[in-house]
């Protein structure tokens, strides 16, 4: 018997309890025991699923992680909009996005002049909004290294 990792947690899966009926939840519970409307529901979503699954695989890989990349933008311009200023927040996501960037770089297609201006721009940002709270007195410096090379 093996598990299967969940955001509930570990289940055990048994193979072999499955009888090649397609198990819906860990307490064996088949699409066969399902009431029609109920059953018909769930088989939907199974197709709707695998719909988005084949989607996914027929998308350039690039495109996803792009998106990733661009959330943390996003989260770091959120931080740093905050009254006050969240640097330490901002900073990690500004180095998560500066290593992957830094790591990719000629792999993000397109849109990697794009990404690696935004990170540029919110570098800056964090660095002169770092500056501006150190003159006010108002925080230290975070231990990240968001500033980066700023260039």
């Amino acid at each position: 018997m093996s598990t299967l990792w969940t955001p509930g947690g570990e289940s055990p899966v048994d193979p072999a309890a499955a009888d090649g009926k397609p198990v819906v939840d860990g307490d064996g519970l088949s699409l066969d025991d399902l009431p029609p409307e109920e059953r018909e529901k769930a088989e939907e979503i199974v197709r709707e699923m695998a719909a988005v699954q084949e989607e996914v695989a027929n998308t350039a890989p690039e495109v996803y992680v792009n998106n990733h990349l661009m959330g943390l933008f996003n989260l770091a311009v959120i931080h740093l909009s905050r009254q006050p200023p969240n640097l330490e927040a901002a900073a990690l996501a500004i180095d998560a996005l500066g290593a992957v960037v830094d790591r990719l770089s000629g792999r993000l297609g397109d849109d990697e002049g794009t990404i690696k201006e935004y990170l540029k721009e919110v570098r800056m940002a964090y660095v002169g909004l770092q500056r501006e709270m150190a003159a006010q007195g108002d925080a230290e410096a975070p231990g990240g290294d968001a500033g980066g090379d700023v260039d």
